[in-house]
C-alpha cells in the first residue's frame, strides 16, 4: 500500500457485516446500513499538543475500530475503497 495518512489520521478498511440475520432472512444490499466497524491500514505520526509536542494515536495498524455511520471520507487505494478519518472520529478499539 503506497498510502500514508498525515498527522491525526487514519486509513480504514470497512468491515461488512453478514447479508443475513440472525433469523436466516437474507438483506438485499441496497437494505444493508454501512459498516461501522473497520480495520486500521495505516496511522499518522500523531496531533501537535499546544507546547507543539506529537501526541502519539492511541490505534495502530490492524487494531478492529467502531466508528460513526457517516465518519471518514471515502477514498480509493490500489483500486480499493477504504475511509481516511480523524483519531477522534473513532469511538473505541474491539477487543481481540
Amino acid at each position: 500500500m503506497k498510502f500514508k495518512p498525515l498527522h491525526d489520521r487514519v486509513l480504514v478498511r470497512r468491515i461488512e457485516q453478514d447479508s443475513k440475520t440472525s433469523g436466516g432472512i437474507i438483506i438485499p444490499d441496497n437494505a444493508k446500513e454501512k459498516p461501522i466497524e473497520g480495520e486500521i491500514l495505516a496511522v499518522g505520526s500523531g496531533a501537535r499538543d499546544d507546547s507543539g509536542a506529537i501526541v502519539a494515536l492511541d490505534v495502530k495498524v490492524g487494531d478492529t475500530v467502531v466508528f460513526g455511520k457517516w465518519s471518514g471520507t471515502e477514498i480509493k487505494v490500489d483500486k480499493e475503497d477504504l475511509l481516511i478519518m480523524k483519531e477522534s472520529d473513532i469511538f473505541g478499539i474491539k477487543a481481540a
